[in-house]
């Protein structure tokens, strides 16, 4: 554990560097598919980055599995990066990209549907509690740090209990993303047929974003935060309302998860031809698009639901019946 806080303690210093403000240039800097002019939507740029839910270390919630630990300090970094890329699928899922928020405004019942999905209690279904607790079945003690591959198998496994949301989640084996079966798995589930809005860009290349990329930290440490009377949360510290962070390109940890959200069918089929047509003309690719699944492969089977009498928390409350999970440690790329 020692050498794992040393090594993100050790990132946090050198993202420091990279704090200054933002340069006066006619640079685009592209946010999640959302391009914004620097120089004259600098407010519109920082409005739509404390848009997105923050999610970060937190203290004082309830005992993870009743004796465990109550925070999550210097272990879950990677599990609340996992939770912010699955908070901002949901947010395209219900509210649409173009989805804006303001401090003390009123939200769609729906912000707050999303937001209570992640609150840290047991009862919540991708929480800190759920997350941990399902990589109790990997080997992973409660309190031990997760990799992005244990936390993209574990938000894979969750999502077979989240009946509201009708997540279909695809994680790529070998680097390698097959069409024909995220099609296949997709047509399981019921999805929304309304786009929102929600498109890729016409170009992935990073020559507008410059070598600097722009990220919510989850190193910091926030008390925990219920349910108020009323059914609502205070939201306030869900968002990173000071200037945003910087880091150049070079210093990403090359151990990434990269995230992809699809509405529907077509969604998924710009998402193949903009592929196609930009990343995979690299010679040097982070991971392959292929059409069929490869014959050398086991069979692809879409991940089921256990049959089990109790809810998706009760279920996942109990290590014993978690040993049938299996998160292959083969995986690497989270598509959602």
């Amino acid at each position: 554990m020692e050498s794992v806080l040393s090594k993100y303690e050790n990132q946090i210093t050198i993202f420091t560097d990279y704090l200054e403000e933002y340069p006066d240039t006619d640079e685009l800097v592209w946010i999640l598919g959302k391009q914004h002019l620097l120089k004259t939507e600098k407010s519109k740029l920082l409005s739509d980055i404390s848009a997105r839910l923050w999610f970060t270390y937190r203290r004082k919630f309830s005992p993870i599995g009743g004796t465990g630990p109550s925070s999550d300090a210097g272990w879950g970094c990677m599990l609340r990066c996992g939770q912010m890329m699955l908070a901002q699928a949901l947010i395209c899922r219900h509210l649409g990209r173009d989805w804006s928020w303001e401090k003390q405004k009123e939200q769609p019942k729906e912000y707050q549907r999303i937001l209570q999905c992640f609150l840290d209690r047991k009862d919540c279904c991708y929480s800190i509690h759920q997350m941990a607790q399902m990589g109790v079945g990997e080997g992973k003690s409660i309190g031990e740090w997760f990799g992005p591959n244990t936390v993209a198998q574990v938000l894979k496994k969750l999502a077979l209990f989240d009946e509201w949301n009708s997540l279909a989640v695809y994680v790529s084996m070998d680097n390698t993303v097959v069409i024909e079966d995220i099609k296949k798995m997709c047509r399981v589930l019921p999805l929304s047929a309304d786009t929102a809005g929600d498109r890729p860009p016409d170009s992935l290349t990073a020559s507008n974003l410059s070598d600097e990329l722009i990220f919510l930290d989850p190193h910091t440490t926030q008390t925990f935060v219920d349910t108020e009377e009323n059914g609502t949360v205070n939201d306030q510290t869900f968002h990173c309302l000071q200037s945003p962070q910087r880091m150049n390109i070079l210093n990403l940890d090359p151990s990434v998860a990269l995230g992809f959200f699809c509405k529907e069918e077509k969604d998924f089929d710009n998402w193949c031809s903009l592929v196609q047509k930009e990343i995979l003309k690299e010679n040097l690719r982070m991971f392959e698009l292929v059409q069929k699944h490869p014959s050398h492969w086991p069979p692809f089977v879409p991940p089921a639901k256990p049959e089990v009498t109790t809810t998706g928390a009760e279920f996942i409350d109990s290590t014993e019946q978690l040993e049938e999970f299996d998160l292959e440690e083969d995986f690497e790329i989270l598509s959602v």
